[in-house]
């Protein structure tokens, strides 16, 4: 059974999810502009739709990290378990966010286990969490997994078992980004844009390669280099490189899932004690 702070912690991780949808404009990646799913495949309104279909999976999760109280193989498991229903009822609203389904379910999971933690200390525990092996996953190798094996990247694991570094960084560029002056939405694309431009994207390898990947990489980190969303030649490289990708049909998804988990982080209250209903994510 759910408590009022399971609750609050499962709307936080979907407000944080929708808040990253809305941002303009992301490379590659579905936007409000979206709305015929041309290039990305991905109606925007049916991503928002199927996005609430996540609450009642993460408060299921955040309950059970709190009941359990530790990280153990038992709750891996029961996460696991509870990670595969809720991806199956997602699927029947419309599908999507199978990424931001495992980065948000381990931060919810964290932040209900240490509810005195935040930022850095939440990727923490999340990797505590992910030690321990499912023992109740598909013996079949995941897409995700068959990339990561061929390429050599991380992959949606491997940045859960190094503590979500690219959380991490998201969360130092938002925090840069803000000291600096910017608007929200500009923090936040800076931010996206941060973890686009080192990220192993297994979904981008999958789609069009490791020469894609790079290309990628160097088109965010050149936005970054022109000053970022704030500025105006930062934003008119952030213009061209969203072009780009959109002619090219390159969708960087994996980085959208991580900047969804820094926003959920970011949103935490700031105090040490318990988080309460009021938890959201900051969106302009």
């Amino acid at each position: 059974m759910t408590s009022r702070e399971d609750e609050s912690l499962a709307q936080a991780a979907v407000a944080a999810l929708t808040g990253q949808l809305a941002l303009v404009p992301k490379p590659g990646l579905p936007d409000p502009r979206d709305l015929a799913a041309r290039v990305t495949r991905q109606d925007h309104c049916g991503l928002r739709w199927s996005a609430k279909a996540l609450a009642p999976g993460l408060a299921a999760m955040a309950a059970a990290a709190r009941r359990t109280g530790e990280a153990t193989p038992r709750l891996r498991a029961e996460l696991g378990a509870i990670g595969r229903c809720t991806e199956h009822s997602v699927g029947l609203a419309g599908g999507g966010h199978r990424g931001a389904l495992w980065t948000l379910g381990l931060l919810v999971s964290a932040a209900a286990l240490d509810p005195r933690a935040r930022g850095a200390e939440i990727a923490q525990t999340a990797k505590r969490i992910v030690g321990y092996p499912d023992r109740g996953a598909p013996r079949r190798p995941s897409r995700g997994s068959s990339v990561s094996a061929r390429y050599g990247a991380a992959g949606a694991r491997g940045e859960a078992r190094a503590g979500f570094p690219h959380v991490r960084r998201a969360l130092d560029a938002l925090g840069k980004a803000r000291s600096a002056g910017a608007r929200e939405p500009e923090a936040q694309l800076d931010a996206l844009l941060t973890v686009m431009s080192t990220l192993q994207d297994t979904e981008l390898l999958h789609l069009a390669g490791p020469l894609a990947l790079r290309h990628v990489q160097a088109g965010a980190r050149g936005v970054l280099e022109a000053g970022g969303a704030a500025t105006p030649a930062g934003r008119e490289a952030l213009a061209a490189l969203d072009a780009d990708l959109h002619t090219r049909a390159w969708s960087p998804r994996g980085s959208a899932g991580l900047l969804a988990g820094a926003l959920f982080v970011d949103s935490l209250p700031l105090a040490s004690s318990p988080r309460t209903a009021n938890a959201r994510t900051r969106v302009a």
